[in-house]
Parts: C-alpha cells; structure tokens; sequence
C-alpha cells in the first residue's frame, strides 16, 4: 500500500500526486493534511503515516512537508523506516537501490508536480539490489 502524508506546506503537490495515482487506479492512504489554510505540523502526519508504513513491509511512504527535511527527520526516528529526501530521480533510484528506502521525502516548495511525479515513478519500479547493500543495512 502507498501511504501519502504532507502538512499544509506540502499540501498542494500531495494532491497533484494523487491525480497521478487516481488516473492510474491506484489505491493510496491519505492521512493528511486535508488543507492548505489550516496551519499544522508535519510530525504528526509523519508519525500517522510511519505507523501505516511500518504494518506491512511491502508498503511504501510518500512524505510532503515545505523542504521535505522536517517529513525525514521524523520519519527516520522510526526503526522500521528508512526516508530518503530526493531532489531528482537519481537520489530517488538510488534511495531503493542502496538504502531499501521505504519511504519517499518530497519538498511542496522546491519540486515541481511534473518532477515529483517522475520521482515517484522511479522510487516506485526500482527495486533493492541487496549485496553488499544490504550488509549495510543489517549495521542501521
């Protein structure tokens, strides 16, 4: 399952990135923010959605704050979580590849929708490459 969480710095790109899902019939869990005009804080909708995240080990993140580095900090405080903030799709690629990222951290201010919606692609269809990689991540 793909849980979406955002404050209402990130607000406006959650909801283009759930059009993207909507148009390809793709189920989400929304746990928030619901507006743009209601001031909030990000960790709670970090934590609501670390909990969602963490009951399956097939679901996946996406986090939307203003920079996506307040969603990745919190995010992160959870051992079953491991958050990557990507700026393009490299980082994205590269987030599943190395670091088994489960969840995605995205900037409201600084990603376009059109870019977002790539990263999303990416973190999405890439899967881990295990190896030496994971060997790293059995020392987290």
């Amino acid at each position: 399952m793909i849980i979406l969480a955002s404050d209402h710095a990130g607000f406006l790109l959650k909801e283009e990135i759930k059009k993207f899902f909507n148009r390809e019939n793709i189920i989400v869990i929304d746990v928030g923010c619901y507006s743009r005009e209601q001031p909030d804080d990000y960790p709670d909708f970090a934590k609501a959605a670390n909990a969602k995240v963490a009951e399956d080990p097939k679901n996946v993140g996406i986090y939307i704050c203003d920079t996506g580095i307040g969603m990745s900090i919190v995010a992160n405080r959870n051992p079953k979580i491991r958050a990557a903030l990507c700026m393009n799709e490299t980082f994205a690629s590269l987030a599943r590849r190395h670091n088994d990222a489960n969840v995605l951290c995205l900037s409201g201010r600084y990603t376009s929708p059109k870019k977002a919606i790539k990263m999303v692609k990416v973190f999405l269809t890439t899967d881990f490459e295990g190896g030496r990689h994971a060997r790293r991540i059995k020392k987290y």
